[in-house]
């Protein structure tokens, strides 16, 4: 069975909001290497919107040359889009409907390295479920005030137990967790 991650960047003071977020090379080659470890990435609307804008072909040069790794392969990757409201998706995905337990343990039982999911509504859904077998936060050293915050309103508490650690220079750490089963 394909594990499903989760990978976020979140502030010191919870917000994951992508707009306030600094990235730089190596944490451009961070998540570039965490989209290898899945053979198709699982969005909701919202977060397929902002991906497919902000990555799907855009004019030459709108970004720096150490971008380009991530960009090619977030395009190329397979995508699957939870969504009730959107009637069709393309670049490279399919629509996920009807229940969202049964779609996404089929997923997982497909063959393949892993599946990666990204977001804030849809991973609270799935930790609802018990369907996430990794979390990873990339804490970024900024205060912002204010949020969306991760998991507001998740119904249980879930412990977790830390598997890795890695910091950055810009003095972001990914940590890695896994559920505590």
């Amino acid at each position: 069975m394909r594990p499903l991650r989760y990978s976020i960047n979140v502030t010191l003071d919870g917000c994951c909001d992508a707009r306030v977020m600094s990235a730089d090379e190596d944490l451009f080659r961070h998540a570039t290497e965490n989209l290898a470890r899945a053979d198709a990435l699982l969005f909701g609307r919202v977060t397929y919107e902002m991906m497919e804008a902000g990555w799907r072909s855009p004019p030459p040069g709108a970004r720096p040359d150490w971008m380009e790794p991530f960009a090619r392969q977030i395009d190329a990757a397979k995508k699957y889009v939870v969504s009730s409201t959107l009637e069709r998706v393309d670049w490279n995905a399919e629509l996920v409907r009807g229940d969202l337990g049964k779609a996404v343990e089929h997923l997982k039982r497909e063959p393949g390295q892993g599946l990666f999911v990204a977001g804030v509504k849809l991973p609270l859904a799935l930790a609802e479920l018990g369907l996430i077998d990794e979390y990873e936060l990339v804490v970024q050293p900024t205060l912002v005030g204010h949020g969306p915050t991760l998991f507001a309103g998740l119904s249980k508490r879930l412990d977790l137990k830390l598997v890795s650690r890695l910091e950055f220079g810009s003095g972001a750490v990914a940590m890695r967790y896994e559920p505590r089963r």
